[in-house]
């Protein structure tokens, strides 16, 4: 079992490897932008377990994310906007394995940051759809 502690700093190196050589790759003056594309993650209760993956959608999708083209037409979709992802509208139970999820790096340009706890997977699926389906 591995301790929330640890969690976080895997998470935190894998974040920096994502950014980094989006950074290295910038000329003179473009030391702002965000690095290209979005850090997936998805971790179990009290980050027990976790996993991620990086999505790219601009130009098009691309990165190792199994379901790119679907989570990137979700995201267009809901305008980069997590909270309003279209999802997949089923019924779930009451069972309580909370899941929490985030993304971090860049929608359209910009620098994103999202993170939410969802009651299990299930209810996750309904919110999210493919985004987080890795």
């Amino acid at each position: 079992m591995r301790s929330p502690a640890t969690v976080t700093a895997v998470v935190l190196l894998a974040l920096a490897a994502v950014a980094l050589p989006a950074r290295a790759a910038d000329g003179p003056g473009e030391a702002g932008n965000p690095p290209r594309g979005l850090f997936l993650t998805v971790s179990g209760s009290d980050s027990t377990w976790i996993r991620g993956v990086l999505l790219q959608c601009a130009p098009g999708p691309s990165g190792p994310h199994p379901a790119a083209s679907d989570a990137c037409a979700a995201l267009e979709k809901a305008k980069g906007d997590f909270d309003k992802l279209p999802g997949n509208a089923r019924a779930c139970t009451k069972q309580y394995e909370p899941v929490t999820v985030s993304a971090a790096g860049s929608w359209g340009g910009l620098r994103t940051a999202w993170r939410k706890t969802y009651p299990n997977a299930c209810v996750l699926e309904t919110a999210t759809g493919p985004v987080f389906r890795f």
